[in-house]
């Protein structure tokens, strides 16, 4: 782990360097000195072999004195042969054993120190001693003025144990040179490498997202130069995080506020980003399809695929409707390029549901409106063409034909009405009129009145109420109620079968007050059920009655009104050749 980090590569990289210098210069610096003690013990041996040489020539005449000087000065580490010819010669002692005794005839027979005798040059050389393996350096220096010569000689291990000495120096040198390095060079690479250090944990402080992190500013170097431009980022960072977190909450909270649905997705058709209403129209299309659940899946549902091809090959806008789970979706998808290549698309899809279903409510009403005024004005305009035209000829007949006529025009007249009321409860300007009534005797009352049309029809109409509800109080508009008890009870006694009966039922459950009326006829069917409280809505496909005055359809539409207006609800429950239930809810306490 040491060698991977900055500190030991600079600290090896340091160490390495300096060593390799050092090693160099080691060698060339043992090779200088070798080189250098050599000649200075040549140097050496031929300074002396020149004053003997001069004390020779001084004192030729007193060769006693003169050995005698030469025995003085001569150097105890070396031996002088003074050779006055090849057959005179002179050996100076020596208290180095490692010196041994040259042998004349040895000089003699080598080339080159021959020629100090026979040329009178001098002669520098190393050889080795064939008497006792020595290694010997030996100078040569011809006597001036007569034929001789003066030979110095020294074994070489003196040489060689200077050498040594200075070798042992140098490495001393050398190695405290690389101890101090070695510490030198760690304390410079911890000394760079602290804030660097520093700066890759603020680095990882940074990618988990603490941009408050700051790095110390120990130097103005250029790591202290780092170090600010660290800060700097960090700050920035933490500004365009910030930025971006704003627009894409800000994103966010438009695509969830959006009523419609929002898909992005990429080339490959995954599904990147989505809102509330596409999850809802992703849902349904795979709960349609019995396929995987939303959170097993990315991708788009197989129509979608197809088109989002189309969008990406032809790179232009499309538009198409899907039908999923009974509701109409249109779906607008658009493609997205990252400069002059298609990247995804976007998807907009819209749940045209509702107004699918007001455009047919108001083809419907259009038709049914036509319809019911149609019959109307037709015999109108027939009744009173057959009075203008005389066909009526006596006056009950025209009475008659007068009295249709009224009949029809205040069929009119309630139809135009009803339809005022409607409008005005469905746009909210409904006005309650609230009165604190006793629940028997309006209901008493309002089954009173119903009382002689029950008997003409052979029905008899049943109050059930228990004895504890006698007291029972409801804050209501008791003449808006009673429209709708009236509704409700006509609705069930013109549709129950003759000789049967027509229950009324009054409970309390929880805080509502619950009023039913429940007829004995022969039911809505069930795909009528949804529709019973849109307007002209008739259990009679004919739209006739076989008995009494025709009705307009719009009575249960404007009861549900009055009902919610009063913070109440109603719903119906039927059974086929069973009858038929309304059951209205009323807060006990009205708010």
């Amino acid at each position: 782990m040491f060698w991977r980090s900055v500190v030991g590569k600079l600290w090896f990289t340091i160490l390495l360097l300096v060593s390799f210098v050092l090693f160099i210069l080691t060698v060339l610096l043992l090779e200088f000195f070798e080189s250098y003690h050599v000649f200075q013990a040549e140097q050496r041996l031929m300074q002396n072999a020149k004053k003997v040489s001069s004390i020779v020539e001084e004192y030729e005449d007193d060769r006693n004195l003169t050995l005698s000087i030469v025995e003085k000065i001569v150097d105890p580490s070396s031996r002088i042969v003074i050779a006055f010819s090849e057959e005179d010669y002179w050996i100076s002692n020596s208290k180095e054993e490692s010196v041994p005794i040259i042998n004349m005839d040895w000089i003699l027979a080598n080339e080159d120190l021959s020629s100090v005798l026979k040329d009178q040059t001098s002669v520098k050389q190393e050889d080795v001693l064939p008497s006792s393996k020595t290694n010997v350096m030996i100078v040569g220096y011809p006597l001036e003025n007569q034929k001789g010569a003066v030979f110095v000689y020294q074994s070489l291990k003196f040489v060689e144990k200077t050498t040594s000495e200075t070798t042992k120096i140098i490495l001393l040198g050398a190695g405290i040179a690389i101890i101090l390095t070695t510490i030198f060079a760690f304390f410079l690479s911890t000394r760079i490498t602290s804030p660097l250090i520093k700066m890759r944990e603020g680095a990882f402080e940074l990618a988990r997202g603490e941009f408050n992190t700051k790095i110390p500013i120990l130097t103005h170097d250029e790591i202290g130069e780092l170090a600010i431009a660290f800060n700097r980022m960090g700050r920035q960072l933490k500004y365009h995080i910030n930025a971006l977190n704003q627009e894409k909450e800000q994103l966010s909270g438009i695509l969830r506020s959006m009523a419609d649905g929002v898909i992005t997705l990429n080339r490959k058709g995954h599904m990147l980003v989505t809102n509330p209403p596409a999850d809802q129209f992703i849902d349904a299309w795979f709960f349609e399809n019995k396929e995987q659940t939303q959170q097993e899946q990315d991708i788009l549902p197989e129509e979608l695929q197809d088109i989002l091809q189309d969008v990406i090959s032809l790179e232009k806008e499309i538009m198409t409707e899907l039908t999923v789970q009974g509701r109409s979706w249109v779906v607008i998808m658009t493609p997205l390029y990252d400069k002059s290549y298609v990247r995804g698309a976007v998807a907009v899809i819209r749940d045209m549901t509702e107004e699918r279903r007001l455009d047919k409510l108001r083809k419907d009403f259009i038709a049914n409106v036509s319809h019911e005024l149609r019959t109307p004005i037709s015999m109108l305009q027939g009744y009173s063409e057959a009075i203008v035209d005389d066909v009526a000829e006596t006056k009950e007949d025209k009475n008659e034909l007068a009295q249709i006529i009224y009949d029809e025009s205040l069929r009119m007249g309630r139809l135009v009405n009803e339809l005022l009321d409607l409008a005005r409860m469905e746009a909210g300007h409904i006005q309650l009129n609230m009165e604190h009534v006793q629940v028997r005797p309006f209901v008493e009352r309002i089954i009173k009145k119903f009382q002689a049309l029950a008997n003409e029809q052979d029905v008899e109409i049943i109050l059930n109420m228990d004895e504890e509800l006698d007291n029972e109080c409801i804050t209501v508009d008791p003449d808006r109620m009673e429209q709708v008890m009236t509704n409700l009870l006509d609705n069930a006694i013109r549709h129950t079968n003759v000789n049967s009966r027509v229950e009324v039922s009054v409970s309390v459950s929880h805080d509502y007050l619950q009023l039913s009326v429940t007829d004995h006829g022969a039911g809505i069917p069930d795909e009528d059920l949804p529709f019973v409280f849109e307007r002209f809505y008739k259990g009679d496909k004919s739209r006739k009655r076989k008995k009494g005055k025709a009705g307009t359809g719009l009575g249960l539409s404007i009861a549900k009104n009055i009902v919610e207006a009063h913070k109440g609800t109603i719903s119906v429950h039927s059974m086929i050749d069973e009858g038929t239930t309304f059951i209205i809810k009323i807060a006990r306490k009205h708010e």
